[in-house]
C-alpha cells in the first residue's frame, strides 16, 4: 500500500504525511458497478483514489440519477469531506465505473492533518474548487447544451476516464444518467453512428471520431 501511496501522492504530500497515511488508512478494493457511498449514508472516512474511478450521482424525488462527476486515480470527494467534517448524511451516490482501489482515511485525521501539514490542507482546498467547476459545468452542460451536445460531451468524458475507445454502458444506462428517456438516447446515438462517429454494437458503442 505505502508503494501505491508514493507513486500516486508523492508529488503531493510530504514523507511524514504519506507515512501516517500508510498507517491508519484502510485499503478497500471495490468492483466495477459496486456502490461505495449511498444516499443517506453517514460517511465516517475519506477515499483516496490509488487506482480506477467512480462515478457520482445525485437523486432526485423520483428516484431519477443525474451524473454530477467522475473521480480519478489521485482524486477525492468533495462531498465526501462535507459530510464528513459536518457529520451529515450524504446527499451523493458513489459507483466504481472501473474496478477501483481505495484508500480510506478516519475522520479525525482529516481534521488533525488540516492544521498539521499544509500539503494536506492544500489538497483538500484544490479538491473542493476541481469538484465545485466540475458541477458547475454540469449545471452548465444541463442549462446551455442541447442533449445532443450532452452526449457527445458523456461520450468522450467515458472514454477519458476508462481510457478505452468501447463504451460498455447500455442506451438505457445513459439515459439515467443524463437524466433523459431511453428514447431521446437511441435516437441520438444512431444519428452520430450515421455521421460516422461511434460505431452502436449490443450493449456497448465504441468511438471513431469524437
Amino acid at each position: 500500500m505505502l508503494d501505491n501511496l508514493k507513486e500516486n501522492f508523492s508529488h503531493i504530500f510530504e514523507d511524514a504525511l504519506i507515512d501516517e497515511i500508510g498507517q491508519v488508512g484502510v485499503l478497500k478494493e471495490v468492483k466495477e458497478g459496486e456502490k461505495v457511498i449511498e444516499i443517506g449514508d453517514y460517511v465516517r472516512s475519506m477515499p483516496l483514489l490509488l487506482k480506477g474511478a467512480i462515478k457520482i450521482l445525485r437523486e432526485d424525488d423520483d428516484g431519477d440519477e443525474l451524473l454530477l462527476y467522475f473521480l480519478e486515480r489521485g482524486d477525492t470527494c468533495a462531498m465526501t469531506l462535507t459530510c464528513c467534517l459536518g457529520q451529515t448524511k450524504s446527499e451523493i451516490r458513489a459507483i466504481a465505473e472501473l474496478d477501483t482501489t481505495l484508500i480510506m482515511i478516519p475522520i479525525q485525521k482529516m481534521e488533525e492533518w488540516t492544521g498539521k501539514y499544509k500539503s494536506w490542507r492544500n489538497f483538500v482546498f484544490q479538491s473542493y474548487h476541481a469538484r465545485l467547476t466540475e458541477m458547475l459545468e454540469t449545471i452548465d452542460s444541463i442549462a446551455f447544451y442541447n442533449m445532443d451536445e450532452r452526449l457527445v460531451k458523456y461520450l468522450q468524458n467515458k472514454k477519458k476516464i476508462t481510457n478505452d475507445s468501447l463504451i460498455n454502458s447500455t442506451h438505457q444506462e445513459i439515459a439515467y444518467e443524463l437524466h433523459t428517456s431511453r428514447v431521446v438516447v437511441s435516437r441520438l446515438l444512431k444519428k452520430l453512428e450515421s455521421m460516422g462517429k461511434i460505431e452502436l454494437n449490443r450493449n456497448s458503442i465504441k468511438i471513431i471520431a469524437l
